[in-house]
């Protein structure tokens, strides 16, 4: 079972301090929040973006401005930016931040009921973005919320639209509107995903009450885990997190408990496939 790769999703687009008053919003706070997720045991940062007044951003300054700070705090970390951002953002402002070439980025694959909204991403702009990816030489990671994506995925592989490989896949289960959290969902995501991409890496980003459920099939079954604010303000039910760090301390200590050793930098940049 290869080390496990933490990722550390500190903001969000849809957070907020009324929900969870440690989020970390400026880019101070956010570097800040980084390194100790770092120290905690994550090795990628999963980065959206905030105005001061907290409001949701695809502002390509702001989005350099955070990154400069996570790198000068902690250079060995892997910046992994939101292709997302909030709920409705248009198309455009979602692709423009891959043009400042970070090492990783997200690639969304479906459209799907997101709460009361609907997070749209049409079959041509997810081939848009897939070439934007490789224009500016960003690795992706494919978010899955159903495993129809899954199926999509591999056809645009077949097609040469998407090609780095090993590919890694992130399941984003829990949201209201796509699969839940249930282990018997992750566990048949595993097994479509190694049909049809076989090659592939996986992670699983499990929201509110499936944090940690889908995070310990994650630990044990050899996939890599998401956590953070973004997904989960809780530690416990009813109890908010102090940060994003301590959410990151305790997979890793029930990591160590059972002898799944964290990947270094370096193998995370190597199980990724960053050196390509």
């Amino acid at each position: 079972m290869e080390p496990l790769i933490l990722t550390a999703a500190i903001t969000g687009a849809e957070t907020t301090r009324s929900d969870q008053p440690n989020l970390p919003i400026t880019p101070e706070e956010q570097a800040k929040e980084a390194k100790a997720c770092f120290e905690a045991g994550a090795r990628v940062i999963h980065l959206h973006i905030r105005e001061d007044d907290g409001s949701p951003s695809q502002r390509l300054e702001r989005f350099q401005e955070a990154i400069s700070a996570i790198r000068k705090a902690v250079p060995e970390i892997i910046i992994q930016i939101s292709t997302g951002g909030a709920v409705g953002e248009a198309f455009e402002k979602r692709l423009a931040p891959l043009a400042l070439k970070p090492e990783m980025g997200t690639l969304n694959a479906g459209t799907l009921n997101f709460g009361n909204d609907v997070f749209i991403n049409h079959p041509t702009d997810i081939i848009r973005l897939a070439e934007a990816f490789k224009e500016y030489g960003v690795v992706p990671e494919v978010e899955v919320y159903e495993s129809g994506m899954i199926d999509s995925v591999a056809r645009l592989i077949k097609k040469g639209i998407i090609t780095h490989s090993p590919l890694h896949v992130q399941f984003v289960l829990g949201v209201p509107g796509g699969m839940s959290g249930k282990p018997k969902n992750l566990m048949y995501m595993i097994d479509h995903l190694h049909e049809e991409i076989p090659t592939a890496t996986w992670a699983v980003a499990g929201i509110g009450k499936w944090h940690l459920p889908t995070s310990l099939i994650a630990l044990v079954t050899g996939g890599h885990i998401r956590c953070g604010f973004e997904d989960n303000i809780f530690y416990h039910k009813g109890v908010i997190a102090d940060s994003n760090a301590q959410l990151v301390a305790r997979l890793a200590r029930i990591a160590e408990e059972i002898g799944r050793p964290l990947a270094t930098p370096e193998q995370a940049r190597q199980i990724f496939a960053l050196h390509k």
